[in-house]
């Protein structure tokens, strides 16, 4: 027993010492201290964290399950339109646009014929130069917007690539997409077929690109970027060929005119030439009576 309250003693003494020390409880403070401050600064970081995501607009994602959300593609390339085929040397245009200011002889092959009734084409057909069938391809990458069946259209694929901005596919078979599929530039999409409303094409697809709902020449489209047409004002475009096609028609007015002012009996210059010939035949006879007399 003495043993033991010797050592226990001896400890007591031992840290009452260690206590005495000038640097021990300077020690101890700076030691608290520090502990303090870094607790401080580690709660003041995470406030600062929280407080850029709410600045820039995100969240954290913890909590959230993106399994089923879209993901958006960053930085993607900007697409140009391409042919929807996959050898654009294989195939021909066989039906133009219709261009209200083109030649009359380039609107005759953009009119579209169906027994008595005649259409102007607003898209171009293509076909195969072999006359076969061929794998018709997304022109630009896009969402597809509805795929319908059309009693004289035949099959028909509407692809949308930005707002107001399709192309439409018509006189397809064996179609592989259907409504809401995300496309990606080139991929097939069905085949060439036939439809009743262009039975002269023979297998074919009709192609059409729209912005706003008015129809543009693809031929003018193809390797420019979907930037371009969304800068064209296709409204002010098809304002311009209204109103050249209302000056050709003027001058073709006026050119009848002048025809029919030229015609014998009908021009100014004819009654004259009339009036002074009744003229000189009143003057005659009146000579020949007073002759008589």
């Amino acid at each position: 027993m003495r043993e033991e309250e010797k050592k226990l003693s001896s400890r007591k003494l031992g840290i009452k010492r260690f206590f005495k020390k000038r640097w021990v409880y300077p020690a101890i403070y700076i030691g608290a201290g520090a502990i303090l401050l870094s607790t401080f600064l580690w709660f003041q970081a995470r406030d600062n964290e929280g407080a850029k995501e709410n600045e820039f607009g995100y969240e954290s994602n913890s909590g959230r399950d993106l399994a089923g959300e879209d993901a958006l593609e960053v930085n993607s390339p900007v697409e140009d339109f391409e042919w929807p085929v996959a050898d654009k040397n294989v195939v021909e245009v066989v039906t133009n646009f219709y261009d209200p200011a083109a030649t009359e002889k380039e609107q005759e092959s953009a009119i579209i014929s169906d027994g008595n009734s005649f259409y102007p084409s607003t898209g171009i057909a293509i076909a195969g130069k072999d006359g076969k069938t061929f794998d018709v391809q997304a022109a630009m990458g896009g969402k597809v917007k509805s795929v319908k069946e059309d009693a004289l259209l035949g099959n028909v694929v509407t692809i949308e690539h930005a707002e107001n901005i399709e192309t439409i596919y018509q006189s397809l078979e064996d179609v592989s997409v259907k409504q809401g599929d995300q496309v990606k530039q080139g991929q097939v999409i069905g085949k060439a077929g036939r439809s009743l409303l262009n039975e002269e094409a023979g297998i074919h697809t009709h192609f059409e690109i729209r912005k706003d709902g008015v129809a543009v020449n693809p031929l003018e489209y193809f390797k420019k970027s979907l930037t371009t047409l969304q800068n064209t004002d296709v409204k002010k475009s098809e304002t311009v060929a209204d109103e050249k096609k209302s000056e050709e028609a003027k001058e073709s007015k006026v050119t009848e005119d002048e025809s029919e002012n030229t015609k014998p009996g009908n021009s100014e210059s004819g009654q004259k030439d009339n009036d002074s010939g009744t003229g000189d035949k009143e003057n005659s006879n009146k000579e020949q009576n007073n002759d008589a007399n």
